[in-house]
């Protein structure tokens, strides 16, 4: 069974967002990461940049496929994680800190009433 902690909101396409007032962090779930096998290499935007909730702002590589990042919430991107340029694996090591992707001051706090409790991910897993 996935990891599934109780602080964080997710998706349907295995993102999770970990908000703090107007700021969250978001990344990709245990059981994405699990799925996806070793990761190689993640694209991440660029600071600044304005996301749609839904919308793609990367890919996550792996050595079986590549799949490509959805936002969870409107926002723009205040952080990426470097760490993630040379060190990729750290998402597969420890996808709820270390292994976080970006971010972002929300732009949208409505857009979070659209995601699933964690009750609601297990459910779908």
């Amino acid at each position: 069974m996935s990891e599934i902690p109780e602080d964080l909101l997710y998706t349907s396409e295995h993102e999770w967002i970990r908000v703090d007032g107007n700021r969250a962090e978001v990344g990709i779930t245990h059981h994405a990461q699990s799925e996806l096998g070793d990761i190689v290499y993640v694209e991440l935007p660029t600071l600044d940049d304005e996301i749609d909730t839904g919308d793609e702002f990367g890919t996550i590589e792996s050595v079986k496929a590549v799949s490509p990042l959805y936002m969870p919430v409107s926002g723009r991107v205040v952080e990426v994680n470097s760490e993630l340029k040379d060190h990729p694996e750290l998402v597969n090591e420890d996808c709820y800190d270390e292994g976080w992707l970006v971010r972002i001051e929300i732009t949208n706090p409505e857009d979070k009433d659209e995601l699933m409790d964690p009750a609601a991910y297990k459910e779908i897993l």
